[in-house]
């Protein structure tokens, strides 16, 4: 009988990429990994199921009422919780639905088929039972999730960085992109995906989440000095980070 830690993964509403990518490893990383655990429940690429997890990682968002009591039962099962990616651990793209009411939701997505299930809103995984650790991102960084999962195995808290992304764009020495009038939400996102989308011709759109306490207004300031929206740096949080109260203090959902 194996004595390795049982590790299960289980999906909700999201696009399963962030499951791929913590297979998508090298094969002396998945060797690695195999050697220090037992995956024993995994949708993607087994059949079998288990009664009880050591860590259980979550991708998806919650956005059913099925999915409220899914949770719940692997919650209860699992010694050690972690979400993985963006939909579990903010909500993700998925939350860009709470912006309009249930019928005109369907209507545009399903016209013609009133007898598809409601959704709820869409919430974070964190929103509906405990959570003791998460791997932003869309999709994630497989060095970071193989990182993660050293930590728990050695009873360490995982370290996510709670720097903005700016830290690592001056690492990189890369140009701001705001010196070229184009809006980044690199000040208050979470660091720890080594810049890519700025550093690769992009801007930072958000996908790590906020980092803690952000400085808003210094991010105002920002859109001030170089003449930029504020209405359309809004629009911009909207993509991943519609469910953060520190973005969007009004928000009742």
């Amino acid at each position: 009988m194996s004595k390795k830690p049982k590790v299960a993964f289980f999906d909700f509403t999201g696009c399963e990429g962030c499951q791929l990518c913590a297979v998508d490893l090298t094969p002396e990383q998945l060797f690695d990994l195999l050697a220090l655990v037992d995956i024993v429940e995994f949708r993607e690429v087994m059949t079998d199921k288990a009664e009880s997890y050591d860590i259980a990682f979550i991708e998806g968002s919650i956005s059913r009422k099925p999915d409220e009591e899914k949770i719940k039962d692997i919650r209860a099962r699992s010694k050690l919780l972690v979400t993985l990616g963006a939909c579990s651990t903010i909500a993700g793209v998925n939350a860009l639905r709470n912006f309009y009411p249930d019928d005109k939701l369907l209507h545009l997505v399903y016209p013609g088929h009133p007898e598809i299930d409601r959704t709820t809103i869409a919430r974070g995984v964190s929103e509906v039972v405990k959570v003791d650790a998460m791997i932003p991102g869309c999709p994630i960084d497989t060095h970071e999730f193989l990182r993660v999962v050293k930590d728990l195995l050695l009873g360490k808290k995982p370290e996510i960085p709670t720097y903005p992304v700016c830290v690592e764009c001056k690492m990189n020495e890369n140009t701001c992109v705001y010196e070229k009038g184009i809006h980044c939400l690199g000040p208050v996102i979470r660091a720890g995906c080594n810049a890519i989308c700025p550093s690769n011709g992009g801007y930072c759109f958000g996908c790590r989440g906020a980092i803690p306490k952000a400085n808003i207004e210094s991010m105002k300031e920002i859109l001030q000095k170089y003449n930029l929206s504020a209405a359309d740096a809004l629009d911009k949080f909207k993509l991943f980070l519609e469910r953060d109260k520190e973005i969007f203090p009004d928000d009742k959902n």
